[in-house]
């Protein structure tokens, strides 16, 4: 019999609070949050299936965890990758307690800072300095003003906005090392 061991976990939920970001004495960025994933059980007295949340306690490490504190906020939805790591300690009061939680790898936003639970302060998104779209050499189709709503359905989210018109090459004069990724 083999000896491997896999510790991998895929997860998707919102965020339970907003993520808390804090350092070691050793000036280690720490990030913790809370992500309520939901679970389909079958209720034993109605025989109706019903959403049951579970709620997992994530921590991101190092240079990740301040920028990612900034992107983040309750009600945020994610998709998060990462492994599992149990921890145990004595209380003060000299209980034993463990938790297990989910060291993150990897995080994907699956709704816009719009859709999330607005933060106290919301941090502005990254800037570059991007070439100025030209206007086309024809004249456009005339868009309405506000978008277009769609009702609430349980499952669906509204379909995202028409992409931007694709833009002319930037001018020869843009070089790679000015892009800041």
């Amino acid at each position: 019999m083999s000896n491997v061991s896999i510790n991998r976990v895929n997860i998707s939920g919102n965020l339970t609070r907003d993520p808390e970001l804090r350092s070691t004495g050793g000036g280690t960025q720490v990030l913790s949050f809370g992500v309520a994933v939901n679970d389909r059980r079958r209720n034993q007295q109605t025989g109706e299936w019903e959403d049951v949340p579970n709620f997992v306690d994530c921590v991101v490490f190092g240079a990740r965890a301040e920028p990612l504190s900034r992107y983040l906020s309750k009600g945020s939805k994610v998709a998060i990758e990462g492994k599992l790591r149990y921890s145990s300690w004595e209380s003060k009061e000299g209980q034993r307690r463990s938790k297990l939680e989910v060291v993150v790898d990897e995080v994907e936003f699956l709704s816009s800072r719009n859709q999330a639970a607005a933060p106290q302060q919301a941090a502005p998104a990254p800037q570059y300095n991007a070439p100025q779209p030209q206007p086309a050499p024809y004249a456009a189709a005339p868009q309405s003003a506000a978008p277009t709503q769609y009702p609430a359905q349980p499952g669906y989210s509204a379909p995202a906005p028409a992409a931007p018109p694709v833009s002319t090459p930037p001018a020869a004069d843009v070089y790679d090392e000015d892009i800041p990724f």
